[in-house]
């Protein structure tokens, strides 16, 4: 390939929805250096993140599908492939390699899979997880590169199939954005919390995946004259059980209810705790985002966020689905401020040490540079 000629990139994201994945998308092809690369965006249904893309000035397709292996979308997917000139195809997620793989090797371009963590999960009946890994396992070999977003989740893999041609590059974060030393607007005065309380965070897509019900859970065992608020933003399809559950457990005294907001550095800057209490992660985006801001961090103990989190050193690990045990942490960080600076401080210090945007992006051009060259020896031999 002419070392004139930008590489033309199609960055494919299962969703047009705020995630962690489509949030590294974003970030990923506004820091990629438009000299030599030129990035199409591909998503499998509309929503505010494509919107944002737009906005930023890409071009974006959508290509409506909820389903994996959704074959009705692959030649679609293969006429903008062609009609771009795409060099190479990035899929972000089980979704989105699965219908672009058709594409990639009917024209013969390379494929490159982002695992933003993997699609089997220990809380899956045994039938659906073997599904799962068998799917994940073609996806793999399918891909003339995977990368993992986190260690654990390379090592999970490895533990289940072959994977020669893997390599870890971690999410990283604007450091710009997320900056604990910059002035914000005053969220804590627009939602009316009162200075003295303690605001804990839940900044998260309502879903099974993010353990909502059991958030809920744990604010509901607190006593009640603890001087804190809660505020949870966010969307998802638990969103109306979760809004339920808190008028069943009688929290909406104690509770702030946001949908989706895109000013999350101004949201972090309000907050002095930050609880995510995941049942699985890749490598979570919104837990970088916060522990940069030097949040105290609440987060449950698995792969991906013990990619992050070491107990006591800079957050507070519990087990999933446990609310008391939650609570507990909760309650120890509420009554704590001392631990809350500590915790905070040695949380942004892991954060800048590692987890930026920029290196971040350095790793996946390199990526992108080999796997194109090496593609392009294999083809020529």
């Amino acid at each position: 390939m002419s070392t004139n000629k930008k590489i033309r990139i199609l960055h494919a994201i299962r969703q047009g929805k705020v995630g962690g994945g489509e949030t590294h998308v974003l970030d990923l092809v506004n820091a990629l250096d438009k000299d030599h690369f030129e990035s199409v965006i591909l998503s499998f249904t509309e929503g505010p993140m494509v919107d944002k893309l737009r906005a930023d000035g890409f071009k974006t397709y959508v290509v409506h599908t909820e389903k994996p292996f959704d074959f009705k979308v692959w030649t679609a997917v293969k006429g903008i492939v062609a009609n771009e000139g795409i060099n190479l195809i990035h899929a972000h997620g089980t979704r989105a390699n699965s219908n672009t793989f058709y594409a990639a090797r009917s024209l013969k371009i390379p494929l490159i899979y982002t695992v933003h963590g993997w699609s089997f999960h220990p809380d899956q009946s045994k039938l659906v997880k073997m599904i799962r890994t068998q799917s994940e396992r073609l996806l793999v070999s399918l891909a003339n590169k995977t990368i993992c977003v986190s260690k654990s989740n390379l090592e999970e893999g490895k533990r289940k199939f072959n994977m020669p041609r893997a390599t870890v590059i971690v999410n990283g974060i604007n450091q710009v954005k997320f900056n604990p030393d910059k002035a914000y607007r005053d969220v804590r005065a627009e939602l009316g919390v009162d200075k003295d309380l303690i605001l804990v965070g839940y900044v998260a897509r309502i879903t099974a995946q993010k353990a909502p019900l059991t958030f809920l859970k744990a604010i509901a065992e607190l006593p009640e004259n603890l001087p804190v608020k809660f505020l949870i933003v966010g969307d998802g399809d638990l969103k109306p059980q979760m809004l339920a559950l808190a008028s069943e457990l009688k929290l909406n005294s104690r509770i702030i209810f946001q949908d989706f907001r895109s000013d999350i550095p101004d949201v972090l800057a309000a907050v002095d705790i930050f609880c995510l209490p995941s049942l699985w992660e890749g490598l979570p985006i919104a837990l970088l985002e916060a522990m940069a801001m030097k949040k105290a961090i609440v987060a449950s103990e698995i792969d991906g966020i013990n990619d992050l989190i070491v107990h006591m050193k800079n957050g507070l690990l519990v087990p999933v689905l446990k609310p008391g045990l939650l609570k507990d942490a909760l309650e120890t960080l509420v009554s704590d401020a001392g631990l809350r600076e500590r915790l905070g401080k040695e949380a942004g210090a892991t954060v800048n040490e590692k987890y930026n945007v920029q290196l971040m992006t350095e790793n996946i051009a390199s990526v992108y540079r080999q796997v194109l060259q090496e593609f392009a020896t294999k083809t020529k031999a």
